[in-house]
């Protein structure tokens, strides 16, 4: 295999305002810091498309780069699946929708279907975390409705994007764009997997078609007897380059799990040591928490203009007494962070 040459990231000042760094953890070809030229050459194709087509948000580099990858660098292939992404995002209202999106029936909802971000493994990306075995979604919808629940899946993927990830990045010096998956299947027998694995057959759609390239690591854990049979299968199908990334193991995982996430970041229960107040599965705890490396989200500094340039009165929406005085209205006045949901 030749060797991969380290390159410096071309980026775009109409579109890039990284602030945490731009260079992938390991040289991989068509990952930032490590692009050919025909690689870079397709990201400004890419981006010249879309805007001759009158899109003007997501066209950083990044974003681009990993659509790229998603499609092997066609172009066109990746351009249509933007595209398409950009239709549904419209559809659901998803950029509005995530600044003022509230999830009271969170715990509720966790007593049968816990799924949370929980820090990181030891290559700094965040950890994920699904409990499939005690789904059962006729009780679920006597709490909420599958589209509340899938909002809510889009709305931590939005999260994990920023700030999520950028804070890992910061605490680690490099690049993270992916996670690090545990998907317990504990509690999944026969007569549950149908509706188990046709919940996450949807939710598995909206992560493949609309947040590419995200997926780090994934583990298959308490693997119900003769799954092994049926992955033998179904990876067959998959990319090579996806396959080396999932690992499915039985009862006894706890080893090779901690090969990859510190004990004292990975949940008791997992085989690890942390026990956070309240449970770990509502903490949200990570870097995205810790002030030293998290910094507000785009999202979130939008909503603050938003909050600073406008004030109700009695009648009537008007712009604020700053800005009616022709003075510079106070953008990105406040560095304060809602409680993010942990469930994702």
């Amino acid at each position: 295999m030749a060797e991969i040459t380290p390159t410096d990231l071309e980026l775009d000042p109409k579109y890039d305002d990284y602030d945490f760094p731009t260079k992938a953890p390991i040289p991989q070809t068509g990952h930032a810091g490590y692009l050919t030229a025909l690689q870079q050459a397709q990201v400004h194709q890419l981006r010249l498309m879309l805007e001759a087509e009158g899109y003007t948000q997501r066209l950083d580099t990044l974003t681009l780069l990993r659509f790229l990858r998603a499609r092997k660098f066609d172009v066109n292939l990746s351009k249509h699946m933007f595209v398409e992404c950009e239709k549904w995002r419209k559809e659901t209202n998803l950029d509005d929708t995530v600044p003022t999106w509230e999830y009271p029936e969170k715990e509720d909802i966790f007593k049968y279907y816990p799924q949370y971000y929980h820090k990181t493994d030891k290559d700094g990306r965040p950890v994920y975390i699904e409990q499939l075995g005690g789904i059962d979604l006729t009780a679920m919808y006597k709490i909420t409705t599958a589209e509340r629940m899938i909002t809510n899946l889009a709305v931590e993927y939005e999260r994990l994007s920023d700030p999520r990830l950028p804070a890992c990045s910061r605490k680690s010096g490099y690049l993270l764009e992916t996670c690090c998956t545990i998907m317990d299947l504990k509690g999944v027998g026969l007569t549950k997997a149908p509706q188990v694995f046709g919940y996450v057959k949807q939710v598995s759609g909206l992560s493949q078609n609309y947040y590419p390239e995200r997926l780090g690591r994934l583990y298959l854990i308490n693997a119900p007897w003769g799954f092994s049979t049926v992955w033998n299968v179904i990876k067959a199908w998959l990319d090579p380059v996806t396959v080396q990334k999932i690992h499915v193991l039985g009862g006894s995982y706890q080893k090779q799990l901690l090969e990859q996430v510190p004990a004292e970041n990975l949940p008791k229960p997992f085989g690890g040591t942390c026990e956070c107040a309240g449970g770990c599965a509502l903490s949200d705890m990570g870097p995205w928490r810790e002030k030293e490396w998290t910094r507000p989200a785009k999202w979130e500094k939008k909503e603050a203009k938003a909050d600073a340039t406008i004030t109700n009165t009695p009648g009537e929406i008007k712009e604020g007494a700053a800005a009616a005085e022709g003075a510079a209205p106070a953008a990105e006045a406040a560095d304060v962070r809602a409680p993010a949901p942990a469930a994702a």
